[in-house]
């Protein structure tokens, strides 16, 4: 499933890990911990102007063409004002601003939402969540962000192709695979609804992913009541151990890939809260694999044009 090779040096060693399927890298340096980055102190973030905040919610956020707003339960579900998709909705999970626990009903209620909407768009499907401004999130009360597009991001895009290539030279999953080789390892999270893992080549700090039984995100309807009960206790844990911020992408495939692809999640930790600042790396960047940029380049020449006299 994965090589490893190990470097040692005075005060420890790097592992140098790459994923068989995809080829993908990572490089794991345990000491680095001890430089003391992982403050899990989570700043108090006011609710003065939130648009996500009852009272303003349904006053200053987008509609769907028909008018409408989705809601189910605590969340609430609109077109994204920003979009960087070619289709992209916003789910605010919680009425209340600033949460430290979830609970499943809340996690359940979002994801549903999502699923309602994105399941009649066409194209490649995710759900995806920074939880606070040090993940990336634009305001720190709760939401997801649903995004579909006509080709998958780079990331799905190497577990799509590489399933497929396994697929067609050993007749079987590559997922199948991958569950079976992980149970008996000491990365499996046990006692929990579905499979959960540690992946052994990660993207990010403490990267847990889920292997789900489905593969469209229609499929997901049937575990997802399992997935948020997963959910909650994954995200305690995390904070049991310093970590309060993350970035959870949820990515799906398309009936034709049913053979040979199986939907997943991936979760990881983020480090150091921070008020007074937003983090320019979100799910895109950690778990995509695909940079949101802000600038266009040939504004970029403009600017140094203009700010030289040229």
């Amino acid at each position: 499933m994965f090589l490893t090779s190990r470097h040692e040096h005075d005060s420890g060693f790097i592992e140098f890990r790459t994923d068989s399927l995809t080829g993908m890298r990572s490089r794991i340096c345990p000491e680095r911990l001890k430089r003391g980055i992982g403050v899990p102190d989570i700043p108090v973030y006011s609710s003065e102007g939130c648009p996500f905040c009852q009272g303003l919610v349904t006053e200053v956020t987008p509609v769907f063409p028909d008018g409408s707003r989705l809601i189910i339960g605590e969340s609430i579900t609109f077109p994204n004002l920003y979009p960087f998709a070619s289709y992209h909705i916003v789910t605010v999970m919680t009425r209340e601003h600033q949460v430290r626990s979830f609970t499943c009903d809340q996690i359940h209620d979002a994801l549903m939402a999502q699923i309602q909407i994105l399941e009649n768009r066409s194209g490649y499907v995710s759900i995806n969540w920074n939880f606070l401004p040090s993940a990336g999130a634009s305001l720190p009360h709760p939401h997801l962000q649903g995004l579909a597009d006509p080709v998958p991001d780079t990331l799905p895009m190497k577990y799509l192709e590489g399933s497929r290539d396994y697929f067609q030279k050993h007749a079987r999953s590559w997922w199948s695979d991958l569950c079976s080789h992980e149970v008996t390892s000491k990365r499996f999270l046990d006692g929990l609804n579905l499979f959960w893992y540690a992946h052994p080549v990660p993207v990010g700090e403490k990267e847990i992913r889920c292997v789900l039984p489905g593969v469209t995100v229609s499929d997901f309807k049937k575990s997802v009541r399992s997935f948020s009960d997963d959910l909650v206790r994954v995200l305690d844990f995390y904070q049991d151990i310093g970590h309060g911020a993350w970035n959870l992408s949820v990515f799906f495939g398309q009936e034709n890939q049913r053979n040979f692809f199986s939907a997943f999640a991936i979760l990881i930790a983020r480090i150091n809260p921070n008020s007074l600042s937003t983090s320019d790396t979100a799910f895109m960047e950690k778990l995509h694999l695909e940079p949101v940029i802000l600038t266009l380049p040939e504004d970029l020449g403009g600017l140094w044009r203009t700010n030289n006299g040229a």
